[in-house]
């Protein structure tokens, strides 16, 4: 993962970057999309107008409320601006909620049986447990922590990548790009 601390704007301003403009791929099971948002994500969000003209501003709305502040993303940021960038970039391309998840068992797995937090619900939801459960862990932890907790975020992604791509055999078209554009080893 990058290093630097990125606010909530350049994130999403780089992930409008990587997902690019318009495309129509048949092999996409996303379908059409227009800044990385699909149809069907921008028309519950409100968007009526032609995919191939989103504009990129309605794009950053719904990436906003859509992808970081509905699964709360937006509090993981508060604490760790490099964890948040990783759970949004995973929950816009794999969906929300498996990133909130991924991230409470490894919280988990890194309590040392609860000798430095309680163990937490996986409901993939953010909330204060899971907020107080990954500050306690970088406060033992440090930027160690932090490095580890993104590692096996990555981890998780590129399992993920494998078992849709197994899956549906049309994935093999993206499966390689994913591996190299999404699933960084901090």
């Amino acid at each position: 993962m990058m290093a630097q601390r990125k606010s909530v704007d350049q994130m999403i301003d780089d992930l409008i970057g990587r997902e690019g403009s318009y495309t129509f791929n048949i092999n996409d099971a996303g379908g059409e999309t227009m800044w990385g948002i699909t149809a069907a994500t921008a028309r519950r969000n409100g968007y009526t107008g032609a995919m191939s003209m989103m504009p990129r501003a309605t794009a950053a709305t719904i990436y906003r409320n859509e992808y970081l502040v509905k699964p709360g993303f937006d509090q993981v940021h508060a604490v760790s601006p490099r964890i948040a960038e990783e759970m949004f970039d995973t929950g816009v391309n794999q969906g929300a909620s498996l990133p909130g998840a991924w991230l409470q068992r490894i919280l988990n797995a890194l309590n040392r049986q609860g000798k430095d937090y309680a163990d937490i619900g996986v409901d993939g939801r953010i909330g204060a447990a899971t907020i107080a459960a990954l500050r306690a862990c970088l406060a033992k932890r440090g930027a160690d922590g932090e490095t580890v907790i993104l590692r096996a975020l990555n981890c998780q992604q590129g399992v993920r990548y494998l078992d849709i791509t197994e899956a549906r055999p049309q994935n093999e078209d993206f499966y390689f790009g994913w591996l190299l554009n999404r699933v960084e080893i901090a």
